[in-house]
C-alpha cells in the first residue's frame, strides 16, 4: 500500500499493512522511493502520513479509543 509523507509530499510504499491499520501501533516502516529506486526501510509516526490523494488515515487505524467519547 502507498502512503504521502504529510511535511514532505514523498511517496511511500507500506512493509506491513497490519502495522498501518493497528490503532495501538504509533509508528509503521515504510520505504520511501527516490527515482525508481525504493529507500531503505524507516520507522514514521503514523500520524505524518496520509493517502496518496491526501486524505487523512481513518481514525481507526490511529486511535486505539476511537469509539470511546469522554
Amino acid at each position: 500500500m502507498y502512503v504521502r509523507n504529510l511535511k514532505s509530499g514523498d511517496l511511500a510504499q507500506i512493509d506491513k499493512l497490519a502495522e498501518l491499520t493497528d490503532p495501538t501501533a504509533k509508528s509503521v516502516t515504510l520505504h520511501y522511493f527516490s527515482g525508481e529506486e525504493v529507500g531503505e526501510p524507516e520507522l514514521v509516526e503514523k500520524n505524518e502520513l496520509v493517502f496518496p490523494s491526501g486524505e487523512k488515515l481513518p481514525k481507526c487505524w490511529l486511535d486505539p479509543h476511537y469509539r470511546i467519547s469522554f
